[in-house]
């Protein structure tokens, strides 16, 4: 939701403005007006909003408009780690034309994409670069590109840097930063290795949070099936079949796997993601899925925190989460952007008491339902009503 403020009245500069005005970006969003005027002042500033809530604007207007105030200094000035390359390419068309008001000119770099030709680009100069950590760092290594001259660091997402291991590489870069310099900082999460970012990295940053709707149980068509061990992945195949998206979970690594090898012998394409797998595999899958070409997509807790996709139809518990927490934060995956989202939790004969222990501390009381793969209610679970 954008707010009645404008541009002008935060600060942003009227060539900035009117770059905005003419992709109809005609005010902001609440996270930028609230990060917006601190990040010109010239101040650290930490945000936390989830993405979609517009962060790319909120650290991309203040670096544009600080850096140019002193268009004679030449070389890289700006620099924006993000977690994936899709990002990297995302953020960077976002802010080009706000660059090109100003006549300054940005670039992405990523890993996967030809070393060569991004040096050729950077050889030609830029003040700003959107990178992902790895490839930033092998330009480091090779001496093709130098953080020496940095005035403005923004860390995105940090939170799934985390989640993706890239933290180490983060701090490797932050440290090779001797110069003084602003530092943005925006993540869903403030908590455990993000918190240890800010407190290294950041100089008394200023602290802005922007409330995320959180989807409420209510939203949501809860069912929760009985099953057999050996009939239990034909049971979740059969689920998956009568829909176009299926986002499943299991508890381990090892159990992603086991389950993708058996959803492919009942001949349902499906891959998994988790963090022993390459970024690149996992972002190919993720990317595959977000474009309805990959019905089933199977993945870890921590590997989910990753997934923003709308349109999720069925989230599968397969197996049932050791918290209530963490069944709300993986069933939140599905009624998103408006839609009713239908969530199954799979449970054996031993998992009675834990199911019957998520329901009480989420506030549900529904049957739990014997049921075998052959059962034709399988192919429209919300459809009907399993009593409590």
């Amino acid at each position: 939701m954008r707010n009645s403020t404008s541009w002008v009245d935060l600060g942003v500069d009227v060539a900035i403005a009117s770059a905005l005005e003419d992709k109809d970006i005609t005010s902001p969003f609440p996270v930028q007006a609230l990060t917006i005027p601190d990040a010109l002042e010239g101040l650290d500033v930490c945000g936390k909003a989830k993405t979609g809530s517009g962060k790319t604007l909120a650290f991309g207007i203040p670096m544009i408009q600080n850096l140019h105030k002193d268009k004679s200094k030449s070389g890289l000035r700006g620099l924006i780690l993000v977690p994936t390359r899709e990002l990297a390419t995302q953020v960077c068309e976002e802010l080009e034309p706000l660059a090109e008001s100003k006549e300054m000119k940005i670039a992405a770099i990523y890993g996967g994409a030809n070393i060569d030709e991004q040096i050729k680009t950077l050889k030609k100069g830029v003040a700003m670069v959107v990178a992902t950590p790895g490839r930033m760092i092998d330009l480091l290594e090779r001496q093709e590109i130098t953080v020496q001259g940095l005035e403005v660091v923004v860390v995105d997402e940090a939170d799934r840097m985390a989640d993706m291991g890239f933290l180490p590489q983060v701090e490797w870069i932050l440290r090779k930063v001797e110069r003084k310099h602003q530092t943005l900082l925006f993540s869903a999460t403030l908590d455990g290795a993000v918190n240890s970012l800010i407190q290294r990295y950041q100089s008394e940053p200023t602290m802005h949070e922007v409330e995320a709707k959180e989807i409420t149980v209510e939203e949501m068509t809860h069912r929760f099936i009985h099953v057999h061990q050996r009939d239990k992945v034909k049971v979740a195949a059969a689920i998956s079949r009568s829909v176009s998206r299926t986002l499943m979970f299991s508890n381990t690594k090892a159990g992603c796997d086991r389950l993708v090898k058996k959803l492919l012998d009942e001949g349902i394409r499906a891959q998994a993601i988790h963090g022993d797998l390459r970024q690149n595999i996992r972002e190919k899958a993720l990317d595959r899925f977000a474009q309805g070409k990959l019905p089933v997509l199977v993945a870890t807790d921590v590997a989910a925190r990753g997934i923003h996709v709308d349109d999720v139809e069925v989230v599968i518990h397969y197996d049932p989460p050791s918290d209530h927490k963490t069944y709300l934060h993986r069933s939140g995956r599905t009624a998103r952007a408006g839609t009713k989202g239908l969530v199954v939790t799979l449970c054996l004969w031993d998992q009675e008491l834990v199911v019957k222990r998520l329901q009480k501390r989420v506030g549900l009381d529904i049957a739990l339902i014997e049921m075998f793969s052959n059962d034709p209610r399988l192919t429209n679970l919300g459809g009907w009503d399993p009593g409590t």
